[in-house]
């Protein structure tokens, strides 16, 4: 009986059972399923703010062009036409270049399009006459054109602008009426060389993308 007892204990002793090892296999399967699940958290929150920030970028260097564009826009009777439009969710300025003094003006067209959920920046090759700004106003891009993608994942560019006898606005009838009468009233004589007023003095763009609830809405100054 003492013997027995003896390799009773001894057998107790030596290892661990079965309950045992399934006991410490399920709490090692527990630590490493929560182990899993944090660093699986943590890499998807990583990418997240890479994702976001590469929008942000994205977003300020389109908005930051089109804040040149708005600055260096034309006058509405330079253009003859509104310098800056959105039709058919294409948004277009007019813009003059810096030229010497003397020199003819030369302009440029410049439209904003979302193409395949992508926003590219097309742009006229400079032009030296009414005729050739006339032609790019009423035709579409061409290979002449310079194509530069902006932002991918948009959906639509909607914008309004400031009008100073009316207010903001999204209607391009108002705007255009608001060009008509300025044209209209250059027959009438002016003192001194004063410019035509422009008509539309600030821009509201509102881009969406695919990755954001709301629109991202930036307000432009023209001319300024």
């Amino acid at each position: 009986m003492r013997r027995t007892a003896r390799c009773d204990r001894a057998r107790r002793t030596g290892g661990f059972t079965l309950i045992e090892l399934l006991v410490a296999i399920a709490i090692l399967a527990v630590v490493a399923l929560l182990s899993w699940r944090g660093l699986d958290a943590i890499v998807r929150a990583r990418e997240t703010i890479t994702r976001s920030m590469a929008e942000e970028r994205a977003f300020a260097q389109m908005f930051d062009q089109m804040r040149i564009d708005a600055r260096m826009a034309a006058n509405d009777d330079e253009a003859g036409a509104p310098a800056i439009a959105l039709e058919g969710g294409t948004l277009q300025f007019v813009r003059a270049f810096a030229v010497p003094p003397g020199a003819p003006p030369r302009l440029q067209v410049v439209r904003y399009r979302v193409t395949a959920g992508q926003v590219v920046r097309y742009a006229s090759p400079p032009l030296a006459n009414l005729g050739a700004l006339r032609r790019a106003l009423r035709g579409d891009v061409s290979d002449t054109w310079s194509a530069l993608p902006m932002m991918r994942g948009v959906g639509s560019i909607n914008a309004r602008f400031y009008v100073p006898k009316v207010g903001w606005t999204a209607d391009m009838s108002a705007v255009s009426e608001q060009v008509a009468d300025g044209n209209n009233g250059v027959a009438v004589a002016q003192l001194g060389n004063a410019p035509v007023p422009r008509v539309v003095r600030g821009i509201e763009v509102s881009v969406g993308s695919s990755s954001l609830t709301r629109p991202v809405t930036r307000v432009l100054l023209v001319g300024e």
